[in-house]
């Protein structure tokens, strides 16, 4: 299993944290992963924080020391701007036996690995904001996500009202978010290599003062600092293309959990489907 990232690391810390540890974990997330590749004063001056302070923050995520902890970033920046074809430069030889057992088995510890890493307050939150029927509610997703989107849109349009996706065009997109009300909830997708127009997307939804719950991979999205819910998804599975499965797993778990929570509303709307 491969291990977490930092942010990672930072998002599953962060209560645990201390008050001056979290403006250094805030001022990296704000500026990730740059600000941590950046030696440890300047880190400290950007953040808010002293230099002694950001080391046990970087202790406290498990790194030994300030190089390994860099370190991990720079790998972690080279996985992130890998393309299917470098990927799949690196692919082992075809294995013997079971393609699809073996396949599936990787899927499964993704699924696995995704729901002990998302925090349970992450998820709550993120649940009850879409069970609240007085607040409109947004999805947007990228060039594979897009159907992640339209699924759960699906899902949500009779369990509650007042959802609808945003346009891939970012034309039409800019025209609609000018509808987006303060409070509104904000459901986008964003994973490896990153889309540069979700990013845009993201930041009028925090200046329209939107709920952004960012669903994303091991690596989160750059458009993770402006989100409020940032839920990370495992999608590597060491082959020429991620496999967005546990992400998959993850809306199917929202929609399950946001039905439950919204029950009066959506029997009532389920029934007058049927």
């Amino acid at each position: 299993m491969a291990e977490m990232t930092v942010e990672e690391r930072i998002h599953e810390a962060i209560e645990q944290l201390t008050s001056a540890e979290r403006r250094a974990a805030r001022g990296l997330l704000a500026n990730y992963p740059m600000l941590g590749l950046a030696p440890v004063a300047e880190f400290a001056k950007q953040a808010g924080a002293s230099p002694a302070t950001v080391l046990r923050f970087i202790a406290r995520l498990g790194f030994r020391s300030y190089p390994d902890f860099q370190r991990a970033l720079r790998d972690e920046l080279q996985a992130r701007t890998q393309s299917p074809l470098q990927r799949s430069r690196n692919r082992p030889r075809q294995e013997s036996g079971n393609f699809l057992t073996a396949f599936a088995a990787q899927l499964a510890a993704n699924i696995s690995a995704t729901a002990s890493r998302i925090p349970q307050a992450e998820f709550d939150s993120a649940c009850r904001r879409l069970a609240d029927t007085r607040r409109a509610c947004h999805l947007a997703g990228g060039r594979f996500t897009d159907a992640l989107a339209a699924y759960m849109e699906a899902h949500l349009r009779l369990v509650r009202p007042g959802v609808r996706r945003l346009d891939g065009r970012m034309a039409a997109r800019v025209d609609q978010l000018l509808d987006v009300k303060a409070g509104d909830t904000a459901i986008l997708f964003d994973m490896r290599r990153y889309d540069p127009e979700m990013l845009d997307t993201v930041k009028l939804m925090r200046d329209r003062r939107a709920f952004v719950v960012l669903i994303t991979d091991e690596w989160i999205s750059p458009a993770a600092r402006f989100a409020k819910v940032v839920l990370p998804c495992r999608v590597s599975i060491d082959r020429t293309w991620d496999a967005n499965t546990a992400m998959f797993a993850l809306v199917e778990a929202l929609i399950a959990r946001t039905t439950e929570l919204a029950w009066p509303t959506a029997s009532q709307r389920i029934s007058a489907n049927e």
